[in-house]
């Protein structure tokens, strides 16, 4: 792969993104032309001054050490008799990210690339970067991942720059194996007002993930500037401290006359665009946000006859969105984004429902196999661009290094792929054998770090319990991959035996919500019946509102579903005040916050050192809504949805709910109703409407119903 080209870089320190080009003659009958291109960094490619393929931040981000995607184009209709191919470079996620990245040595951007030209006699000619090739600075003078991208229309200037050949490895070269980043909604300011500060400001009404096209007729030298905020503050500013150290800036220097621009090598995280040094009017007409994001499909959706809670639904799948661009990140703004392993082991089930992630999640989860260290354990940020700098090892964390588990049990479970679980089970069994090195404990985890129930609204959690409770669940898995895939896995049940008599008699007492729901999610505790009472007594306590975190959250609601308390289940979906789903949706949300008080009642602010307004953690409640609310079950025997069951649990409360997946095998939608909207009619009947694609059983009202592919109705 890319055998005759050599890595090239500007041999001239300072330039931001240099653009390397090559030009040749179309002087014979040209069959066919195909452009195989990477980069150490981020890149544009034009041939001909029109843009090559549809991929944005291309080639994606990986451990660049370790794999490094090549994308192949078919230029072939671009050629015309005198050809040009340049491209533009920018640093990207080539140089450490977020907190390491002060202590990250500053690395040049490089190109690799070659034309392979197939004559129609046959013969073939192949171009590949080395020193032959240009480098020229180019109009964008800065791009930067966090600090964002400066483009003056005016640059001219052709000076020819060193090109360097580096000596830099092939080895990690792999073929494109991620969905591709592209850009997807484009979104018209929903208003554009000035505030009492006297700042103009654009509101596109939605949070998103992407980048902003302008449409001017400007003069030379017009300057456009502004940067981004998720949120106005209570008294109606912009309020963005919690971007913290990234500028996340835009500034367009404009030509004379029309014009039409976007950014080309960063992307920003928001919702509201404030004009700062601005010689010319930014109207609504002159402006769209543009969405970017993996190119994954949609699978599932969800309605019902609650619109706040429809509103909770889309918030979900937006931040999904937003948070997928080539890596599950935590979130899209500040000056972080980063794949952390925690935050993608909570969310993967509703997001294999959500969208067809199964591309997708088969490059991250590779990523995390050559992350994984030599004694099994995993980062907490996957690429690992955070334990690499210390000069030790951070330690491994429950309920994110357990990734390596649940992640490709989940995507095994949904798409059914027995040899990517194949693949991935040897990454879940060193895991597993980490814990039990690392434990100073024999079967029980004790002795590590932890993050605890991250961000819970009760810190008296005990994280032995949750590392142990985990350790139990990483572990099981491994026995139930171990089976489907013919394995020897009696060592590891064993071990699963050990844990749990060890967890119930080590922890025999549940003091919080989160403690509870690991109990009886991960089928730990000894008497379900007890516990799930003491749950229910600990959600009443507070009021019938939650107080989990990231690791547990999205147990919560099963927890209770499947211990006879669906009502109470309900009641936490539903509730509005503090802490709950619906608070963020009363104040405003269009999309999942990181903290469940991120903007406060009083209309102050959680923190400006971690509160990001676009975090899909909390979403995962989604997975509930699809799987008791409507009932859509995966039977673990037959995964993708080869057997379908389908349990409904209808409450009134709602009205009505209407959800449909996507699946290999078809179509399934379940819609129940009530025959009125009286909340206190006991005697209201439901309806049932379920489609299914293939023979499925139904459980309606406690009877099992058999029926063939079509559409039912109850």
């Amino acid at each position: 792969m890319l055998d005759t080209a050599k890595w090239i870089s500007c041999g001239k320190q300072g330039v931001e993104c240099p653009t390397f080009s090559y030009s040749f003659k179309n002087d014979r009958n040209i069959k066919s032309a195909v452009l195989t291109i990477t980069s150490a960094g981020v890149y544009e490619a034009k041939l001909n001054g029109k843009r090559v393929g549809d991929f944005y931040m291309a080639p994606g981000w990986t451990d660049y050490k370790f794999r490094l995607q090549v994308q192949s184009y078919d230029i072939t209709d671009m050629l015309c008799g005198d050809n040009s191919i340049s491209v533009v470079v920018g640093t990207g996620w080539w140089n450490c990210l977020g907190i390491a990245r002060a202590r990250c040595p500053e690395l040049p951007v490089m190109l690799l690339a070659e034309i392979e030209l197939t004559y129609a006699d046959g013969r073939t000619v192949v171009i590949g970067t080395d020193s032959s090739w240009k480098t020229t600075d180019s109009a964008i003078r800065y791009a930067d991942m966090y600090n964002g991208e400066t483009y003056d229309a005016n640059f001219e200037d052709h000076t020819e720059l060193p090109t360097v050949e580096m000596d830099f490895p092939k080895h990690q070269l792999i073929p494109q194996q991620g969905e591709k980043i592209i850009f997807h909604e484009r979104l018209k300011p929903a208003a554009v007002f000035t505030t009492p500060k006297g700042e103009r400001v654009i509101d596109f009404g939605q949070e998103i993930t992407g980048i902003i096209e302008l449409k001017l007729n400007a003069k030379k030298g017009d300057v456009v500037a502004m940067d981004c905020a998720e949120m106005l503050d209570k008294d109606g500013n912009v309020y963005n401290e919690n971007y913290r150290s990234a500028k996340c800036t835009i500034t367009y220097i404009c030509a004379d006359g029309e014009q039409t621009w976007h950014p080309a090598l960063t992307f920003y995280g928001f919702r509201y665009l404030r004009l700062l040094d601005n010689s010319i009017d930014i109207t609504a007409d002159n402006i769209t946000a543009i969405a970017v994001y993996s190119d994954i499909k949609q699978t599932g959706r969800l309605n019902c006859g609650v619109p706040k809670l429809n509103r909770l639904f889309d918030n979900i799948f937006w931040s999904q969105k937003d948070n997928f661009l080539d890596v599950p990140t935590d979130c899209p703004q500040r000056d972080e984004r980063l794949g952390w392993t925690g935050d993608a082991e909570v969310f993967v089930k509703t997001a294999c429902y959500n969208f067809d992630v199964k591309r997708f999640f088969t490059k991250w989860l590779d990523d995390m196999m050559v992350d994984q260290r030599e004694n099994g354990g995993i980062p907490h940020t996957v690429p690992d661009v955070l334990n690499k700098i210390e000069d030790q090892i951070i330690g491994t964390s429950c309920a994110w290094a357990d990734a390596a588990t649940i992640c490709p049990w989940e995507i095994y479970l949904h798409y059914g792929d027995k040899e990517l679980l194949r693949h991935h089970f040897p990454m879940m069994k060193k895991w597993v054998d980490c814990v039990c090195k690392i434990t100073k404990t024999p079967n029980i985890w004790t002795g590590s770090f932890h993050f605890g129930d991250w961000l819970s609204m009760d810190e008296n959690t005990n994280k032995d319990l949750l590392a142990t409770a985990y350790h139990a669940y990483s572990t099981e898995l491994v026995c139930k991959a171990g089976k489907v895939l013919g394995e020897d896995v009696s060592e590891y049940e064993a071990l699963y035996a050990r844990i749990v008599e060890n967890f119930r008699s080590t922890f025999p007492v549940y003091n919080t919500q989160a403690e509870c729901v690991v109990a009886l999610r991960f089928g730990l505790a000894a008497d379900p019946e007890a516990v799930a009472k003491k749950l229910v007594e600990l959600v009443h306590e507070r009021e019938d509102t939650l107080s989990t975190g990231f690791p547990t959250t999205h147990y919560l609601l099963y927890a209770l579903s499947e211990n006879g308390y669906t009502d109470l289940a309900y009641t936490l979906l539903l509730q509005e005040k503090f802490p709950s789903w619906l608070f963020s949706v009363n104040q405003g949300a269009t999309t999942i916050w990181e903290h469940w008080d991120g903007f406060k009642e009083d209309g102050t602010f959680w923190s400006a050192s971690m509160n990001s307004f676009n975090h899909y953690s909390f979403g995962s409640v989604a997975e509930w809504v699809y799987e008791v609310a409507a009932g859509i079950q995966r039977v673990e025997t037959a995964p993708a949805f080869e057997e379908i069951r389908i349990h409904p649990h209808p409450d009134r409360r709602l009205g009505w709910l209407d959800v449909t997946e996507k699946t290999a095998k078809g179509d399934i939608r379940v819609k129940w109703s009530y025959n009125d909207t009286d909340i206190k009619n006991t005697a209201s009947e439901v309806r049932y409407e379920i489609t299914v694609p293939c023979k499925a059983e139904l459980v309606l009202d406690g009877k099992t119903i058999c029926v063939e592919a079509g559409t039912w109705m109850f």
